[in-house]
């Protein structure tokens, strides 16, 4: 009977991903792909723009895990979601296991992470900010790197290894995810946030002595990756990624999570 739910569920899920025109996946794709029979997918819900947190952990909501579910229903097997709570998490879990922790992710591009990792194109980009409290002497981003200012950012996000080779002279000052960057940013002590524009603007909103700054300092760019090694599922995920912006399915996947502020990345072919 267990068994019989189980696939119940699984039909139903792969009912449930709407369907878009992609290009044939090799046997090596496959192989590569979901080596153990299963596709698990690495999810950050520390960034709320890809990703919002359903009735359970692994019902997760946003563009990144509707990649995940049609890439899995594509390949015809049932989809694991490896959860974290900060992008840095992602990279480190990668870096301990030797590449056997997730089969595919959902990060920012960056050259660091680049040594463990390989991406595809960019299926969405987002703005990073920056916010200071409202009587802050702070009123661009140029006014930022000072020396004496202290930057609140979550540890290995996209936006802390961007300002670590950006910042001469300014200070970064880590937390263990975006979420606490933003808790200890409220509590005093720091003269500014940075991270993801929308949750920080939803922030600054119910925060009458916070203020963001006008612009942005930077664009995040989010894409799939593959553990390095891994070329042939590469080859396959850059194709679907690209097809999953040219037909609609990202666009419609932010459009269905609320997330105005994020827009789909442009074509790379």
């Amino acid at each position: 009977m267990m068994i019989r739910r189980n696939l119940l569920a699984f039909a139903g899920l792969l009912a449930a991903v709407p369907a878009f025109a992609q290009a044939p996946l090799s046997a090596a794709a496959r192989a590569e792909l979901a080596p153990t029979g299963t596709l698990r997918a690495a999810i950050n819900f520390g960034n709320t723009v890809l990703v919002q947190r359903g009735p359970t952990e692994n019902d997760p909501r946003g563009v990144s895990p509707a990649l995940a579910r049609a890439l899995a229903a594509r390949l015809g097997v049932p989809l694991t979601i490896v959860p974290f709570d900060a992008a840095g998490r992602v990279t480190e879990a990668n870096r301990a296991s030797g590449g056997t922790a997730w089969d595919i992710a959902f990060l920012a591009v960056d050259p660091v992470r680049g040594e463990g990792m390989a991406f595809t194109a960019p299926y969405v980009v987002i703005e990073g900010i920056y916010a200071v409290p409202a009587t802050s002497a702070i009123r661009s981003n140029e006014d930022v790197d000072r020396a004496g200012v202290r930057i609140a950012v979550g540890r290995g996000s996209a936006y802390d290894l961007f300002l670590t080779r950006a910042i001469r002279n300014a200070t970064l000052v880590r937390t263990d995810t975006s979420e606490r960057a933003i808790t200890e940013f409220a509590a005093g002590g720091m003269d500014v946030i940075a991270g993801v524009g929308q949750p920080i603007r939803e922030f600054a909103a119910t925060r009458p002595d916070m203020r963001v700054l006008p612009g942005r300092f930077m664009v995040i760019e989010q894409a799939m990756a593959v553990p390095r090694g891994r070329d042939a599922a590469l080859a396959a995920l850059r194709d679907f990624v690209e097809e999953a912006k040219a037909s609609g399915f990202v666009a419609r996947a932010l459009a269905e999570s609320n997330q105005p502020d994020a827009a789909v990345a442009p074509l790379a072919r």
